[in-house]
């Protein structure tokens, strides 16, 4: 009987010994097959070793940042996470997250595109799988008909050409709102969608060597020449002050919708190869458009970065990133994932828009307080649409960031 009994012990001892370690990991919910995707991935790192076994949760998309913050004062943080890249230098500033340059090895942090790191203070603090590009979509049918030419990375539209062009088309078809700005979408839209504009024209809407003021920059010349350029839109009706949808170009109430890669699979299926995908205007320094979606991080309390490490370089090898990929054509952000990927390998249907990424991306400013940039220039642009003082706009957006700036004591510039 002790014989049998202390063999039972042993083999109970050795089994507990074997089994994985439980390692606690959240992501947000998004698009159900996107959300679906993205656990089979955690799924096939869990199934592929034997020393980790990822703990997964999933939290709502809306109050996810929210929802991150508290865990951290809370010191209930996961091991890994996901973040949205515009906030991570907030979460690093507020020592919430730990740098990956000893965890991620560096010849995979060097394959990345600009929008796959996020960092803070030269330091990389998340790395992403894919990124999302900003398009200028059309049907060829549409500009043939009012006698407009097809936008090129060699020849983009410049802002004034374009301007001419929806007057051009508004002459035609007085009914018509040329140009959709998706312009029912509001928050991080704004930033993401507008500051590349500013960007475009020789500005920015932050001091980015400094870090330490955005007066001079989100008001200053090029800033203020392309909010008036903004204004115009509206105030001409070339641009709907609200669309009621997504729609217009479907429906024929548009000519042309400056949007993100995320329409590319919708309006191919819809249009096929009547379908036009076009660079941004160009606004004197060449087109440019945002970097940085969902990136993955690192909690500072993480008791097991090595399964941290593991899990990072799983998701970064070219297979999971085309995978990734090909779920919703979302950009990879190396160039072995986009040689993987049915959408961006050479030759397919959309690698002109991973051409943009690697041509034109700048990313939003890394600093921890991006989110008062943010929200200062949503609110700045909004009050712009509807026919307030450029300059007026502008002035109280860089006050609002200089104000939160002295607060924060440079947030660690």
């Amino acid at each position: 009987m002790r014989t049998a009994f202390l063999i039972a012990m042993l083999v109970a001892s050795v089994s507990a010994a074997a089994a994985p370690v439980r390692v606690s990991l959240w992501r947000h919910e998004t698009d159900p097959v996107e959300l679906e995707a993205g656990l089979q991935a955690v799924a096939r790192f869990n199934s592929q070793q034997q020393r980790w076994f990822l703990d997964a949760e999933t939290l709502p998309q809306e109050t996810y940042t929210s929802s991150i913050a508290a865990a951290a004062l809370a010191g209930q943080l996961p091991c890994l996470m996901t973040l949205d890249q515009p906030v991570v230098p907030n979460f690093a500033w507020a020592r919430h997250i730990r740098p990956l340059d000893d965890l991620v090895l560096p010849e995979t942090l060097a394959s990345l595109s600009e929008g796959g790191k996020g960092a803070y203070r030269g330091h990389i603090y998340s790395v992403g799988q894919f990124d999302a590009v900003l398009v200028l979509f059309a049907k060829r049918s549409d500009l043939d008909k009012f006698g407009v030419r097809v936008a090129t990375m060699n020849s983009p539209y410049s802002a004034a050409e374009f301007h001419d062009i929806l007057r051009k088309i508004k002459a035609q078809a007085p009914r018509l709102f040329p140009l959709d700005l998706n312009s029912r979408s509001v928050g991080e839209w704004i930033s993401y969608a507008f500051s590349p504009w500013i960007q475009s024209a020789g500005g920015d809407i932050i001091d980015r060597k400094s870090q330490r003021t955005a007066d001079g920059f989100i008001n200053g010349p090029p800033a203020r020449a392309v909010a008036r350029w903004y204004q115009s839109l509206f105030a001409e009706r070339l641009v709907e002050q609200r669309v009621v949808d997504d729609q217009g170009l479907i429906q024929g109430r548009t000519v042309f919708h400056y949007s993100g890669s995320w329409e590319v699979v919708r309006y191919s299926q819809q249009f096929g190869d009547d379908l036009v995908i076009m660079p941004p205007p160009d606004f004197g320094h060449g087109p440019k458009v945002g970097a940085g979606s969902w990136h993955w991080g690192v909690s500072a309390t993480c008791r097991y970065p090595k399964a941290a490490a593991d899990f990072l370089e799983f998701l970064l090898t070219p297979a999971e990133i085309a995978a990734a990929s090909d779920i919703r054509a979302l950009v990879p952000t190396t160039e072995a994932g986009a040689a993987l990927s049915n959408y961006y390998r050479t030759g397919s249907p959309f690698r002109i828009i991973y051409e943009f990424a690697r041509a034109y991306a700048i990313k939003r400013p890394e600093t921890p307080g991006y989110p008062k940039i943010s929200s200062a220039f949503e609110k700045a642009m909004l009050d712009i649409r509807y026919g307030k003082s450029v300059d007026d706009a502008l002035d109280a957006a860089a006050d609002a960031i200089d104000d939160d700036i002295r607060r924060n004591v440079g947030y660690g510039f």
